[in-house]
């Protein structure tokens, strides 16, 4: 079984319903949720790092569920909230104190939401047009890769690189000055 497949599993109904404010749905997906997390944890993290990775993942679940935009993306998102809580637990046991953030997000988070939404409409127009399409489709249109491969007729692989390598092109132009 691959990490998070529990949350792959999760009824979409439950997902929709803890982002909903639902608090039985969000003590049911929280208790789907953990084994797979900690699993994932167990893989990636150091061993005295675990059980903090699967606290601060489900904490954030807790916390910020209610602003998960799509419930396809459920699993992906907390798969990027578990790998981040290694991360950051990592450095901390590194430099003994948590990597302070990048100076660039620094400044993308003190921005009006008008300029971001302006910029991110250009850094999304800048983008080649298979990166474009592939984008639009996720992101805006909020389909799921499934749904993208039909649409492209790609492979799964081709479609979630171009995704990745576009968000990454988009990064990039947000944070350069």
């Amino acid at each position: 079984m691959t990490a998070l497949a529990g949350a792959r599993r999760c009824d979409p109904l439950l997902i929709e319903a803890a982002r909903s404010g639902d608090a039985d749905a969000l003590v049911a997906l929280i208790a789907i949720a953990q084994p797979d997390i900690r699993r994932y944890a167990a893989r990636n993290c150091r061993a005295a790092d675990i059980d903090d990775a699967v606290q601060e993942t489900l904490l954030l679940l807790y916390r910020r569920v209610g602003t998960l935009r799509a419930v396809t993306s459920f699993s992906a998102w907390l798969f990027a909230v578990a790998r981040r809580a290694c991360l950051r637990l990592l450095r901390r046991a590194a430099g003994g104190a948590e990597a302070p953030a990048d100076d660039a997000e620094a400044r993308l988070a003190h921005r009006a939401p008008e300029d971001i939404r302006i910029d991110l409409s250009r850094a999304i127009q800048s983008l080649p047009d298979h990166y474009r399409e592939v984008i639009l489709l996720r992101d805006i249109e909020e389909l799921s890769i499934d749904d993208i491969v039909g649409v492209l007729g790609l492979t799964r692989e081709s479609v979630k690189a171009r995704i990745h390598r576009a968000r990454i092109m988009i990064r990039e132009y947000l944070i350069r000055d």
